[in-house]
């Protein structure tokens, strides 16, 4: 049934974008998770941050609610105050993705078609699911490119490596740049 396929490839992709953004994140220090580039920009600290605040106003009550929380200050999750860490970060982005990961796993085929609001916009669950899974996925690029800026030499590619495509079969099991859950 493409509706279940939908629902487990969803988690999937979603997974391999938190796994991405975890292993580019471990490869810089405090100092870089909270460096911005530019008074601009953000921080790989305030993306995740804003991305877990994100999750926790979507994900829950996510059929029954708007996903726009009214206790959400988003404005708030583009600053790093002088008491959160790396760890506080990296404590509420665990918790949105569980958030997500829970209510993404109870959805059944027959909910697909429902109707949930975004900042009171109509959705279907699966226009809402791969409106957050595009949002995620620009946030994870940010976070790989600020990382890989960051560690420089030290980077560990997250794919398979410049100049090795010929070398890697990416379709076995065995390949060190195969998705491992």
């Amino acid at each position: 049934m493409i509706e279940q396929h939908y629902l487990e490839d969803t988690l999937l992709q979603l997974n391999k974008l938190k796994g991405q953004a975890e292993k580019a994140a471990a490869q810089v220090n405090d100092e870089q998770f909270f460096t911005t580039l530019d008074p601009e920009s953000n921080s790989i600290g305030i993306i995740m941050k804003h991305v877990a605040g994100n999750m926790r106003s979507r994900w829950t009550d996510f059929l029954t609610s708007d996903g726009e929380k009214p206790d959400r200050n988003r404005d708030n999750e583009f600053v790093i105050t002088g008491t959160e860490t790396r760890a506080h970060v990296l404590a509420a982005w665990e918790d949105g993705w569980s958030r997500l990961i829970s209510a993404i796993s109870s959805l059944t085929p027959d909910d697909l078609g429902r109707r949930v609001a975004i900042r009171g916009e109509e959705h279907t669950v699966v226009e809402a699911i791969n409106r957050q899974a595009t949002h995620y996925a620009a946030h994870v690029g940010q976070i790989v490119l600020l990382a890989k800026h960051y560690a420089g030499p030290r980077w560990q590619t997250l794919s398979i490596p410049r100049g090795k495509s010929r070398e890697v079969d990416v379709s076995k099991k065995g390949s060190p740049y195969a998705y491992k859950p």
